[in-house]
């Protein structure tokens, strides 16, 4: 998925829009020749013209659902007609822009070549801000044959707020629809005509200080329309005079035999019409068929439920349960209903659900504790991050959820900026576990944080969360991966507040728990949270993450990190110039665009002088970005096996922990596991080592060495081997323990506790842990680079986002290793539309040196990653005579053609690139 070069002629825009700023675009232009941005499939920065809005033909089937297919877009300054014009079939549209069927104002004009890729450099600055300050329209065209049927407009993810509009007859107020959350059905039956009919959309200015919508903190660089537009389908729903509303699946799971289960079906029956009616209301789930019939009177509406006590087939034997990834399976179930009239279907739902119960009470230390089919669960997540003109690409999401799972990662944080329905599908599907919530800093907490900016909430506003709890509420309930819901991030909500969201939250029949806040706050009714936001947000030594305070292992952590994740030098030369990589290595005190509009993490200060304190200084950028893996990789590796350890301790026990982040909306250099163009580092790979499910590790707090599993079954017969060498390769201690067993669910054992002083030893040294199994065959392998001289941490002087090291561990001794060659082979199959290339990695070194992070890459003829990738194991250390062999599976099509090619390099081997073919 490397992209292409991207065309830099300005595309066609519907019937011959007029041209921006003639200023603006050369400079825009100008800078896309000189960056030499890219585009290409599977990202959601791609750009190129898409030709004009298609327009929607809507079945006339009974409870047909249709999501328009785009919209053309204006702004309001550019537009002279009246809104009843506009809103007018035929209306013709000059100079508008195609948009995709979800899509903000700006990435609208991204994809319509408008500007050049805003990530490349700072291309974003120079978009005009003033141009987003006044309303946008929004205008679709669908088609109708029979009018008999009724037509509803379905509305919601609009950005801040819209009057709407439908073949030149307003139809709903912004005042009405407003907030991005909230849901809204329109009938428009009496102004539908048979062909063409028209929708618009007046969208006003989203200011997420100002409106319950979705802005950003410091993640990224807040784009300049700030997200303004319409972010979610508007869909087309037909019907008869009943209607089904509201339907959804209530799971009862008999735990913890799971041997048995009660569905109950509930439904609203609507009747819209101007008579009295008995519909039919039949459905069919796991098999069993039910039904019944409701009399409605005039605009009447019922709630009908179906459960075990009025169809015993409800009660399931032996269901079919839904697991997180790693602990079992994903199946889903399916229900159909329909609403008949006179024999006549009038509206149909359909619903997937899955089988499984997810609890969160409080531990004996007060730390929230998930279970999961009553099985105790370590949450180890990553908080989630959209694209940040939020931009929908399915592949793109789903292949990101795939490195999730890769990584042995069991859920994901997204704080706010809640994704559409396809997110949850492919969650529920590849088992991830999703902790939504509202988000913090701007209005959703005006009323309650203080240190935010968001302004305080007005009656208004009240009705506004309100009605964007019970919507979410409604779309989120059915989905198994969805394990709770946050109500508040850094703040919990007021009495009040929370008075509101409960209620909601009970109307919808939500069935997971309610947590008041990510932060160790609380609320009236709810409590406790359990949770911290005690940081890290910067970098901190390894050995941080062992001690039980601040943010270290124990309890629950919902987001933290060691902060920057510098990328590969793939990704940074694609996003930054010449002159800012000689910057980014060079001056640690200069602004980095690409880190954050934080004063706080506008720099990369701490974490290069740490990096030249414990490495030594960077001689180049090369070198800079070797040494930065490095320093990822141990970073985040110790910060998920610390959680690891300490999760069955007896006195308090690490219970969940949220990297901040587990992705990027942009282009970044912080705060990721992996980068925007899905390229991996040792942030990457330091996590996916941490994640093995039956794993050896070390302890920097102890020394001890120990076993973790994962897995339900216990694990015995196992043998735990450490040794420890000079950066040469003079082994200096050698030890093991055999006959290791260790209990499931998430256990560990300590096999070996390595020594406080060992002859011989260097400042600088390596230690090799290996686990083979009761057959003898190596499970897990695991190299640490390690000094005498730890890291010390200043405690007394921790603030929200870090703790000083006042002394450095010495790792400049890695500086001296000899350089080692690497003999490799690769060999590539294919299968469908799956490639899959295998790598053998031999050490060929004539000495005793070890060749320490190596690293394969898989590159097209051009030497570009072909990316997605999934690595079996990589940047890997190996001793001399010793080999590995590492897969890698990617699609086919993602080569364009092109043979396909392995990179290795390492921090002390030559680099080299071989076919692949």
């Amino acid at each position: 998925m490397f992209p292409r070069p991207a065309p830099h002629s300005r595309p066609e825009r519907l019937k011959g829009s007029r041209p921006a700023s003639a200023g603006v675009v050369l400079a825009l232009l100008l800078g896309s020749l000189a960056t030499g941005a890219w585009a290409g499939s599977g990202d959601p920065a791609r750009s190129g013209p898409r030709g004009p809005v298609r327009v929607t033909r809507v079945p006339d089937t009974a409870g047909s659902t249709t999501p328009l297919a785009g919209f053309a877009v204006q702004s309001s300054a550019k537009v002279r007609d009246t809104p009843a014009a506009v809103s007018s079939p035929g209306y013709p549209a000059d100079g508008w822009y195609p948009a995709g069927r979800r899509s903000t104002v700006l990435a609208a004009l991204l994809a319509d070549g408008v500007y050049p890729d805003p990530f490349r450099s700072t291309n974003q600055q120079l978009i005009p801000r003033a141009d987003f300050q006044v309303p946008w329209w929004y205008r679709a065209d669908f088609t109708v044959t029979d009018t008999a049927r009724r037509t509803y407009l379905d509305i919601s993810g609009v950005m801040s707020a819209a009057d709407v509009y439908v073949d030149g007859r307003r139809v709903a107020t912004a005042a009405e629809v407003t907030g991005a959350y909230t849901r809204h059905e329109l009938d428009v039956t009496s102004l539908v005509r048979p062909g063409t009919n028209t929708v618009a959309f007046r969208v006003r200015p989203n200011d997420p200080n100002k409106d319950l919508t979705m802005g950003w903190l410091d993640w990224l660089q807040p784009p300049p329309d700030r997200n303004m537009g319409i972010v979610r389908d508007v869909v087309v729903r037909r019907g008869g005079p009943v209607a089904l509303r509201d339907t959804h699946v209530v799971t009862a799971l008999d735990v913890p035999s799971l041997a048995s289960a009660d569905l109950t079906v509930r439904t609203r029956v609507r009747n819209d019409s101007g008579a009295p009616v008995t519909a039919r209301v039949s459905g069919r789930v796991a098999g069993v068929s039910f039904a019944r019939s409701v009399a409605l009177a005039a605009h009447e509406t019922k709630a009908v439920a179906f459960g075990p006590a009025d169809v015993p087939g409800l009660r399931l034997s032996a269901p079919r349960v839904w697991w997180p990834a790693g602990l079992g399976g994903q199946p889903l179930y399916d229900l159909g209903l329909t609403a008949s009239v006179a024999g006549t279907a009038s509206d149909t739902a359909h619903e997937r659900f899955g089988i499984r119960e997810v609890t969160a009470g409080l531990d004996a230390d007060g730390a929230r504790r998930y279970r999961v089919n009553g099985r105790p669960l370590l949450i180890r997540g990553g908080g989630w991050s959209p694209d940040e003109f939020l931009r929908w690409d399915r592949t793109y999401t789903e292949d990101r959820l795939k490195y999730a799972r890769d990584l042995g990662l069991n859920a994901l944080r997204l704080e706010g900026h809640i994704e559409p329905d396809d997110f949850f599908d492919l969650a529920d599907r590849y088992g991830i576990l999703t902790l939504p919530g509202w988000e913090c800093c701007d209005k959703w907490e005006g009323q309650v944080n203080p240190i935010g900016s968001g302004e305080k909430w007005t009656a208004a506003d009240h009705r506004t969360a309100t009605a964007s709890m019970a919507a979410e509420a409604a779309r989120l309930r059915d989905h198994p991966s969805v394990a709770s819901f946050l109500v508040g991030s850094d703040a919990a909500p007021d009495a009040t507040i929370e008075k509101e969201y409960l209620g909601a939250l009970r109307s919808a029949d939500w069935p997971d728990p309610v947590i008041p806040a990510a932060s160790a706050n609380s609320s009236p009714q709810l409590g406790r949270s359990g949770m911290k936001m005690t940081g890290p947000y910067d970098w901190v030594p390894p050995g941080y993450w062992y001690a039980k305070r601040e943010g270290g292992a124990t309890g629950f952590n919902s987001e933290t990190s060691a902060g920057p994740a510098i990328p590969t030098l793939d990704t940074l030369r694609r996003m930054m110039t010449s002159a800012e990589l000689a910057t980014l290595w060079q001056d640690p005190a200069a602004r980095q665009y690409h880190r954050s509009p934080s004063p706080v993490f506008g720099t990369l200060k701490v974490y290069d002088d740490a990096l030249t304190g414990r490495y030594g200084a960077p001689s180049g950028l090369a070198d800079y970005v070797r040494k930065a893996q490095l320093a990822q990789y141990e970073a985040v590796r110790a910060q998920f096996e610390a959680y690891r350890r300490n999760a069955t301790d007896a006195h308090r026990p690490s219970t969940g922990v949220i990297h901040w982040m587990f992705d990027s909306g942009w282009t970044s250099l912080h705060w990721q596991l992996v980068d925007r163009y899905l390229d991996q580092g040792g942030a990457y790979f330091g996590a996916k080592k941490a994640g093995e499910p039956l794993h050896v590790q070390y302890a920097y707090d102890d020394r001890s060495v120990v076993v973790v599993n994962d897995r339900h079954a216990p694990a015995a017969g196992l043998t735990v081997r450490a040794a420890l060498f000079a950066p040469d390769g003079t082994r200096r201690y050698d030890a093991a323990a055999t006959g290791v067993t260790v209990a499931g669910d998430g256990a560990h054992r300590t096999a070996l506790t390595l020594p406080a002083k060992v002859s011989g030893l260097p400042r600088t040294y390596l230690a090799r842990l290996t686990l083979t199994d009761a057959a003898g065959r190596e499970v897990s392998r695991n190299v640490y680079w390690l000094s005498t001289e730890p890291d010390t941490l200043d405690w007394a002087h921790t603030d929200w986002w870090h703790t000083p090291t006042t002394h450095r561990a010495d790792l400049t001794g890695l500086g001296s290793m000899a350089r080692v060659p690497v003999a490799a082979t690769a060999s590539t199959t294919t299968s469908g539309a799956t490639s899959t290339t295998t790598v053998t990695l031999r050490n060929t070194g004539s000495g005793r040196t070890p060749v320490l992070l190596t690293d394969a890459h898989l590159v097209d003829a051009q030497n570009r990653p072909v990316l997605p990738v999934r690595w079996s194991d990589n940047q890997v250390g190996l001793w001399p005579g010793e080999s590995v062999t590492l897969t890698a599976t990617y699609r086919t099509a993602d080569l364009h053609g092109a043979r396909p090619r392995v990179r290795v390099s390492g921090w002390n081997t030559p680099e080299r690139t071989i076919p692949a073919g």
